[in-house]
């Protein structure tokens, strides 16, 4: 079966991972040029589920939000709140684990993706205009006060992750 916005976002998966396996191929150095487009790269992919895809999705469901799409919410929240801090082992940790267990949701026969795809047939073709034209996320620099990774542990706990067991 022909699946463009599966293999679309499935793809950008595949890249975003394998620039956070470069900024970390070194375990004892971040690669911090890596971890900047791993970084611009895993937001704006956030960007275009939740501004494009989702809504998308919703619209042609007659409005309603799909059943998947407030746990994949929290996720982002919670995957955008380690954008804030500065990379270290335990973030990093952290962070694929997360990423693991979200793109199975995503990715997974009749997971989001393949629910996507079938509510937007008809509209697949502008939607992966409007993705191809999606910008980057801007970033500031990473945040090191101490209330920074507190808020990143409180949305990881509310999308149902324990950082420091985690960690």
């Amino acid at each position: 079966m022909n699946k463009p916005l599966y293999n679309f976002f499935t793809n950008d998966h595949r890249r975003i991972e394998t620039l956070l396996d470069k900024a970390t191929a070194n375990a004892k150095e971040i690669q911090m040029d890596y971890y900047h487009q791993f970084r611009t790269g895993l937001l704006k992919h956030i960007k275009m589920e939740e501004k494009i895809l989702f809504p998308a999705a919703q619209k042609a469901n007659g409005g309603v939000p799909l059943p998947l799409a407030a746990k994949l919410r929290l996720d982002h929240g919670a995957l955008t709140s380690l954008m804030v801090v500065p990379p270290n082992n335990s973030v990093i940790k952290v962070l694929r684990y997360i990423l693991e267990k979200h793109d199975i949701l995503e990715e997974e026969p009749g997971g989001m993706y393949d629910v996507c795809e079938k509510l937007t047939e008809n509209e697949t073709q502008n939607l992966l205009v409007e993705l191809e034209s999606a910008t980057e996320v801007p970033v500031h620099p990473h945040n090191t006060a101490d209330y920074a990774l507190k808020a990143a542990k409180n949305a990881l706990a509310r999308a149902g992750y324990n950082f420091d067991a985690l960690a």
